[in-house]
């Protein structure tokens, strides 16, 4: 059992607390723990659906096997989803946690629907698709342009 952190750095300009909605399906390139072989394909899973283990009473919300060397593997999410907060902006923030067992995730594609909120305005900004890596808006309350740009992802092992 491994525990990854999604670590998420973003340059937030004029908005903050950027987060996935609740029911976002989040896409990742997974690695087999086993064969170390990495899937071409985005993989989905999201923190409400769950799947049975094979020979487990165990759940999941992701149960695969490797197409490679045929393996289970399963990956949990942890309670907790933050946002991406502007105080630390252009810095990695952990956004989300897993318990992952015999598979690695090593990529994530944000994509859409996120949420965020104007720094100045507090205007709630629904539907952000960052599909593209980036995204642009006005905020009319505040008279300011506001967008996100310059997404990295890295995965660090937690305790």
């Amino acid at each position: 059992m491994v525990k990854l952190g999604l670590y998420l750095k973003a340059n937030l300009e004029n908005v903050t607390d950027l987060k996935p909605v609740d029911e976002f399906e989040w896409h990742f390139k997974i690695q087999c723990g086993s064969c170390r072989e990495t899937d071409e394909n985005w993989i989905t899973f999201n923190p409400h659906d769950t799947v049975d283990m094979s020979g487990s009473r165990g759940t999941a919300n992701l149960v695969m096997r490797c197409k490679f060397c045929k393996r289970e593997s399963s990956a949990q999410f942890e309670p907790k989803i933050e946002a991406y907060n502007a105080e630390k902006n252009n810095n990695f923030q952990k956004i989300a946690q897993f318990d992952c067992r015999g598979l690695e995730l090593v990529d994530f594609s944000p994509r859409d629907p996120w949420v965020a909120e104007g720094i100045e305005s507090g205007t709630k900004f629904e539907d952000i698709d960052l599909t593209e890596g980036e995204w642009a808006e006005y905020d009319e309350k505040s008279g300011e342009p506001v967008g996100i740009s310059e997404i990295e992802v890295q995965f660090k092992k937690e305790k």
